[in-house]
């Protein structure tokens, strides 16, 4: 493997900071996607009609830290989509923000949609397909204070957002995902490693917060303190129903969902394995039986024991953080979503937290060698979009986590491509991992 030196870095930075200068190369097979994700609430800063903001700042609160400014994309997302460019990838996921669209019930901002066509347009003249994903976790604080998925109009209300900002988006687009990680709510129940009590008590009393904050009764997340499997059937017709409002403005417009997927190793003979995957993906997998592909979003193994998900084996091989090592994982998913769906596979999300970014230089071929060999088996695989482009608001976590390919000054909002970044750019532009 060819580890990028200083003098490479160095002058991917001089290349992204240009404004005319031309990508070192695209990618080797222009139908495979070869790309770098971002979500709006993490990098763009200061979206302050948002539920996630209003968690943020209320006390108690279980964030480490507001997310401010962000990376302060808002304004410098043409920076963002210069370095793509300039790494020689052709695509690039980002999400749209509800909140910012609208702000209050029925009221939609004009100027927030024509900024989003403006990133559309914008990454087509840079040559990269825009891969556009609608609801990326947050919601507008209003409809959290409405009741959220257990709003028995979520599906409608959702299905209106994405007809209007579509409405001004999907000519451009490339790929369109409803939602990121929808399922990750339902995996708590089957983890290794339950929330403590104290923690569950900290979140309910800042969703409570919330509430008072809003002058209401609820507030209502996906991911937040009540049971998740009552809203799940009405995520599911959000879904159908926003795919047939973006199919109604574009008929040829690929339409999908992302789900969070580990690589599962079944570790007794008796284990919940198939007990567990039909109560975390089943219902999405039924729900995207009408879908051109499903985004597949893998961060490493889950071994499942007889009753729930249990402690790897002693014995895996680790990284310097303790955590198991297996970049492969993603190729296993890619096999399994195949299997399970009959679906075109898109990964919309792989990468690690990594403060030594030579573990994603070493990590990214590997993973990326694993997708190749399953597309090579017959898996038809449209892409690898690597999460995530920036360094940037990790939820929970703040800006401890470091997934980013580039590094983002959290004063100057400089951006410094790492080494991973070349690497990446250097396996789309060949197609090979090696």
């Amino acid at each position: 493997m060819n580890v990028l030196n200083r003098r490479g870095v160095l002058g991917l930075g001089a290349a992204m900071g240009a404004a005319a200068v031309a990508a070192p190369g695209r990618a080797a097979e222009p139908d495979f996607l070869w790309g770098a994700a971002t979500a709006g609430h993490q990098i763009e800063g200061n979206n302050v009609n948002a539920d996630i903001w209003l968690l943020e700042q209320v006390d108690p609160t279980v964030f480490a830290e507001p997310s401010g400014d962000a990376c302060d994309s808002l304004h410098r997302w043409r920076e963002d989509v210069a370095i793509v460019s300039a790494l020689g990838l052709n695509c690039y996921r980002f999400s749209i923000e509800w909140s910012r669209i609208e702000p209050a019930p029925g009221q939609f901002s004009q100027a927030y949609i024509d900024h989003y066509a403006r990133i559309v347009a914008h990454c087509r003249d840079q040559g990269l397909a825009p891969i556009v994903t609608f609801n990326h976790f947050t919601t507008p604080r209003w409809f959290a204070a409405d009741g959220g998925w257990e709003n028995p109009d979520s599906p409608d209300l959702f299905a209106r957002f994405c007809e209007r900002a579509g409405r001004a988006l999907t000519d451009g687009v490339s790929h369109a995902l409803t939602f990121n990680e929808p399922n990750l709510a339902l995996g708590g129940r089957w983890s290794a490693n339950p929330l403590p009590a104290a923690f569950q008590d900290r979140m309910s009393a800042s969703i409570a917060a919330a509430a008072r904050a809003s002058s209401s009764d609820r507030f209502s997340l996906l991911m937040g303190d009540r049971d998740p499997r009552p809203m799940i059937p009405k995520v599911v017709a959000a879904h159908r129903q926003a795919r047939a409002a973006l199919r109604s403005l574009r008929s040829d417009l690929p339409v999908g969902l992302s789900l969070a997927i580990p690589d599962e190793v079944a570790v007794v003979a008796d284990s919940a394995l198939e007990r567990k995957r039909a109560d975390v993906y089943q219902p999405f997998f039924e729900g995207v039986v009408d879908d051109e592909f499903v985004g597949v979003q893998t961060y490493g193994r889950d071994y499942v024991g007889a009753e729930k998900s249990v402690e790897p084996p002693a014995d895996v091989p680790r990284r310097a953080n303790g955590k198991e090592w297996f970049p492969a994982a993603v190729g296993n998913v890619v096999r399994y979503v195949h299997q399970a769906t009959g679906k075109p596979i898109l990964v919309t999300e792989n990468g690690i937290d990594a403060e030594d970014d030579l573990e994603r230089v070493r990590f990214i071929p590997e993973a990326v060698g694993s997708v190749l060999a399953a597309r090579d088996a017959g898996v038809p695989v449209l892409g690898y979009i690597h999460w995530s482009l920036l360094d940037n608001f990790e939820w929970l976590s703040g800006y401890g986590p470091k997934y980013g390919l580039v590094a983002v000054d959290r004063q100057t909002f400089r951006r410094t491509p790492k080494p991973s970044a070349e690497v990446l750019g250097r396996i789309a532009r060949t197609g090979r991992a090696t």
